[in-house]
């Protein structure tokens, strides 16, 4: 399955005690804390997406993230038409010579507009795949350490911590620690 932004969801049973509630102790992660698990977590969520898409922009490299979204969203394209012409403008954004938007996939030499002739759902899944590989092993790494990354996970954590909270915290334990 996947949201209304193209992006798949994977779905895990939840874990739950005896009496059947969420287990405490795997409580969902959120935010940053998903996002540094795997690419595929970030990408499942619309902000991971957004902040990812601001960090490759810096590197230069937005475009694969952006035909990586555009092959989920033709992936769902129904009917022969609107198949022809979503691939046509993958093609033509992504994947021409004349691409404004090139990435960079082995075989793009043999590329050519007679792909588009019959399309069929994964027609781009290899190059996809590539694609998705060259983020995760790559500029995914980087991501993570990077300040949109840190910056993002700075805020999210002041958000769940604010500071008079932790001063109060501070003060209690310092009342009966003593």
């Amino acid at each position: 399955t996947s949201n209304k932004n193209g992006i798949f969801f994977n779905y895990f049973p939840e874990i739950n005690d005896s009496e059947g509630h969420p287990s405490s102790s795997h409580q969902a992660l959120k935010g940053t804390s998903k996002w540094a698990t795997s690419l595929e977590n970030l990408l499942e969520d619309p902000e991971g997406v957004k902040r990812f898409r601001e960090f490759l922009k810096k590197e230069f490299s937005e475009e694969n993230v952006l035909f990586w979204l555009a092959c989920e969203e033709f992936k769902k394209t129904q009917g022969k038409k609107q198949m022809q012409e979503k691939a046509k403008e993958i093609y033509m954004t992504f994947l021409s010579s004349k691409a404004s938007s090139q990435v960079n996939v082995e075989g793009q030499s043999r590329l050519n507009e007679t792909i588009l002739e019959t399309p069929h759902p994964l027609m781009f899944q290899k190059l996809q795949d590539q694609i998705f590989n060259l983020m995760k092993y790559d500029s995914y790494s980087r991501f993570l350490k990077s300040d949109v990354f840190l910056n993002h996970k700075k805020c999210e954590e002041q958000e769940e911590n604010p500071p008079e909270a932790q001063t109060a915290a501070k003060r209690a334990s310092r009342i009966y620690n003593t």
